[in-house]
């Protein structure tokens, strides 16, 4: 993100100015605010805290639940039962609909709860000089972020988060980490007014960046709402989809599947009540005496357990992951979009890397490697750090010290450099970009040097070549050598040396002349621990990675390589800009690696991606990732990330193991799976049912079935479907994206419910062969009580075949098959059957219809194994 002075105003915030006038204009000083004073501001400014959306209330929260299609059209279907007072019908759809929306808004409520909860993870403490009065001396004290006000001074020292934002007044070796805000792993010198970095002037830190070395003090100019870091989120909202300006929002995969089948199938229930009162009317003369029964085939057509049977799948599976303390959904659908993911775009700084770099290579003047060089380095780095008081080693010194903490330490070694006693120490420093440590022998007969001391010289390699004694050719040689290592994605460091006789007075910058060349010594950033396995594990499943990052080209391509995923050709910000969004989803299919991106060029590949039909998810942890996170299908965010980041995302890894990432997407798949066997067993029994009801209709003197029968039977039906929210996928389930198919799942019912169909026109026949010789009363009621057991025998023999995986089902579904089949066969000859105009059938009918049962599970299986694939 770069920076943009008028983003947001405040006073003292400015590219200039003395650090008098600054405070001036803060109605500050040197001594700090006093108490009286800082409470004021704090009333009139209000808290330092980040103005996030606020969480949506459980009651609202329930009332968007009652936008989803399937919900609505029940309630439709509710009021139309309480119209014509069929109350049972009435009551139960208000059952299912309370359910649905109850368990959804508790779900994303617990889920927000969470997420919440993960901002007491995060350091909440500011080192702040104040007065308790106006002539009491200033007093340095820690202080709760949340209390921080313009004009406060703020102390600064390594491993300190920036709390606000804060113009500096002093800094000494001042560095700052970025990369929440730019996607640059390289710390930025921050330092007195006049100098400039890729965010903000040199003499500004923002907050959500964090002190790597130095110390520095600063007065706060801007707090809360009013800092770049909040001025950072869209004022449009999330996703607000692809074209200039963000217009027009691309669909979720959760809203293009399940909106699509609802649709498709709410058209066709529409269709089919009419269609009843109209055969009913022209063949039986009926007319509106068959509008219970057509409201009732309506409702017998709906899966009305899809919103329950959606948000429990989706709720266990966000239940499962939040228990294990691995991921929080923030938003249930999220789940099922992680389920459809197939490609992920990451940042690599914090993601595929760790926020500190190591050591590569070290190799001497011949490109050979060389320890003695990574050695010298080290040398520099632990003389430097403690003869220029420096409070810690930066990051490159920190990594070159950890690389060679047992050499430098061993004894037997020549030369012995743990023997090296420190005389004097020139740091880095702004402007500077080299170090140089003084070191000498102690005064050991056995070392001709003893009367010497030895500068040891380490930085920039430019810097340090321009001062080593070389030909023309030399330097140009190793130029290019250092040049190559950098285009290699390499931070390069140069080491030399030169011996001087030893004296007294103290070593300048004039001393670091005429030296020999050592070597280079090369650093890159850490991988994270488990990114190269998991990496490895989202191939398997599926899942294409493409990395985002404001590095350098070089640097992503060799995280790559090292994590095992080919960089191919590495595609830069400014080549994204020469595109349009056609061109770059042809390009963005084949890359794997965009370099030198700004904010606005991950957000446009995501959207490109999404563009071509891919289900995109982003995982970003900084300010630079914020129009990525809302551009996504689905947005994550590890803990770590900005507060801003983490509002903006979907889903947040509770911890930083990119591992975690893939078992969601695995649990995704899971509950998307469970919810698409739901789908093909209720649409393909309610589709056959359907046709069979027409079908009877037409040919019977009474109505094949009564409302109130219609209804109990449905009840059996989604009260046994809840089990599925629990079933076990197999392992095939895992390895591809799951997606609901409209059009293959409309396949899918089309040919099971023909069949299921044909099973029930059988048992007709069946029926009227077993009750042709029963009275007209009596073989009705038989009628009814026949079609009754043969669908729930056959809605209990097609939950244990088209739910999916061959693995051997779990106990809850394995109870609601057995207890489908019991009331089927039970019910009718108990009293309630009665109540409900059903009588026992003859014994004949049962042996008849296991003979039409066991036909109809054959052809099922066949069917099932053979053209009609699961969808």
């Amino acid at each position: 993100m770069a920076w943009a002075p008028e983003a947001r105003t405040a006073p003292g915030r400015d590219t200039g100015g003395t650090s008098l006038e600054v405070l001036r204009a803060l109605d500050s000083g040197p001594r700090g605010l006093t108490e009286p004073e800082a409470e004021a501001r704090l009333a009139r400014h209000g808290e330092n805290v980040f103005p996030g959306r606020r969480p949506a209330s459980w009651p609202r929260r329930f009332a968007r639940s009652l936008r989803d299609p399937f919900t609505a059209v029940l309630i439709f279907l509710g009021l139309v039962s309480s119209v014509m007072a069929s109350w049972g019908t009435a009551c139960v759809i208000a059952v299912l609909v309370t359910v649905s929306c109850v368990l959804r808004a508790t779900g994303e409520h617990r889920a927000d709860r969470s997420a919440a909860g993960l901002r007491e993870l995060v350091a909440t403490t500011a080192t702040v000089r104040r007065r308790a009065t106006e002539s009491a001396p200033p007093a340095t004290r820690e202080l709760p972020v949340e209390q921080l006000v313009p004009g406060d001074l703020v102390l600064l020292g390594p491993g300190d988060l920036v709390p606000a934002d804060l113009r500096l007044l002093r800094a000494t070796g001042l560095t700052v980490h970025e990369a929440a805000l730019t996607g640059e792993s390289a710390p930025a010198d921050k330092s007195a007014p006049g100098a400039t970095t890729a965010t903000a002037p040199g003499h500004l830190c923002l907050q959500g960046s964090s002190v790597v070395s130095g110390t520095g003090s600063g007065v706060v100019v801007a707090t809360g709402r009013d800092t770049v870091l909040s001025g950072a989120l869209p004022a449009d909202g999330p996703d607000t989809g692809p074209g200039p300006g963000g217009r027009g929002r691309l669909p979720r995969p959760f809203d293009r599947s399940v909106n699509g089948i609802a649709w498709t199938l709410i058209r066709f229930m529409l269709l089919t009540a009419p269609l009843v009162l109209l055969a009913d009317a022209l063949v039986r003369g009926r007319g509106l005496a068959t509008l219970p029964f057509a409201v009732a085939v309506a409702v017998g057509l709906t899966p009305e357990m899809l919103p329950v049977i959606v948000t429990s799948a989706l709720a266990r599976g966000a239940a499962l992951l939040a228990r294990d303390g691995e991921v929080i959904v923030r938003r249930l659908p999220a789940l099922h979009d992680l389920g459809a993911v197939d490609v992920l775009c990451v940042d690599k700084t914090g993601t595929l890397t760790e926020d500190r770099p190591v050591l590569a290579l070290a190799e001497d003047t011949a490109g050979h490697a060389d320890r003695d060089v990574l050695r010298w380095a080290a040398v520099n780095a632990l003389w430097t750090l403690h003869l220029a008081e420096l409070p810690v080693p930066d990051a490159l010194d920190e990594a070159v010290l950890e690389a060679d903490a047992t050499d430098v330490l061993a004894h037997g070694d020549e030369p012995p450099f743990a023997l090296f006693e420190g005389v004097d120490a020139l740091p880095c420093g702004p402007g500077r970009r080299l170090s140089t440590a003084v070191v000498r022998l102690p005064g050991d007969p056995r070392f001709a040097l003893a009367g010497t001391h030895t500068l040891v010289v380490k930085g920039a390699p430019e810097d340090v070549l321009d001062r080593c004694a070389l030909d023309p050719a030399e330097r140009a040689r190793l130029t290019r050598r250092a040049d190559d290592l950098a285009a290699e994605g390499l931070r390069v460091l140069a080491v030399a040396r030169a011996e001087r006789p030893a004296r007294d007075r103290p070593y300048t910058e004039a001393d670091e002349r005429d030296l020999t060349f050592t070597g280079f010594v090369g650093l890159a950033d850490a991988p994270a621990p488990t990114a190269a396995e998991a990496l490895a594990a989202l191939a398997r499943n599926g899942v294409t990675v493409k990395v985002l990052t404001g590095d350098h080209p070089g640097t992503a391509a060799r995280v790559c390589r090292e994590l095992g995923l080919d960089p191919g050709t590495p595609v830069t910000g400014d080549r994204v800009d020469e595109l349009d969004d056609a061109e770059l989803a042809r390009l963005a299919a084949d890359t794997t690696v965009f370099a030198r991106c700004a904010p606005a060029h991950k957000a446009r590949v995501v959207r490109a991606l999404r563009g071509a039909g891919h289900a995109t998810g982003f995982l970003g942890d900084g300010v630079n990732d914020l129009a990525a996170l809302h551009a996504a299908d689905v947005g994550v965010c590890p803990r770590d990330g900005v507060d801003v980041a983490r509002e903006a995302a979907d889903v947040v890894l509770a911890s930083k193991d990119l591992t975690s990432l893939d078992r969601a997407i695995v649990a995704g798949r899971g509950a998307t799976a469970n919810i698409s066997a739901y789908l093909r067993i209720t649409l393909s029994s309610n589709f056959g049912n359907v046709i069979a009801m027409l079908v009877a209709g037409l040919m019977l003197p009474f109505l094949p079935m009564l409302p109130a029968q219609v209804l109990v039977q449905n009840l059996f039906f989604d009260a046994a479907q809840l089990a599925l929210a629990f079933d076990r996928q197999d392992d095939r389930a895992h390895t591809r994206p799951a997606v609901l198919r409209p059009r293959a799942l409309l396949r899918f019912v089309t040919g099971f419910g023909l069949l299921n169909a044909t099973a029930d026109l059988a048992t007709f026949a069946v029926l009227a062969l077993a009750v042709r010789s029963l009275g007209a009363e009596a073989g009705q009621d038989a009628f009814h009580a026949g079609w009754f057991t043969e669908n729930l025998l056959t809605q209990a023999m097609v939950m244990a075949l088209l739910r999916s995986g061959r693995l051997r089902a779990p106990r809850p579904v394995r109870v609601a098959v057995a207890g489908l089949a019991i009331v089927g066969l039970l019910l009718p000859l108990s009293p309630l059957g009665a109540m409900l105009s059903m009588s026992p059938l003859p014994a004949l009918y049962y042996g008849l219809l296991a003979l039409v049962l066991t036909v109809y599970g054959g052809v099922l299986w066949v069917a099932r194994s053979g053209r009609f694939s699961l969808p």
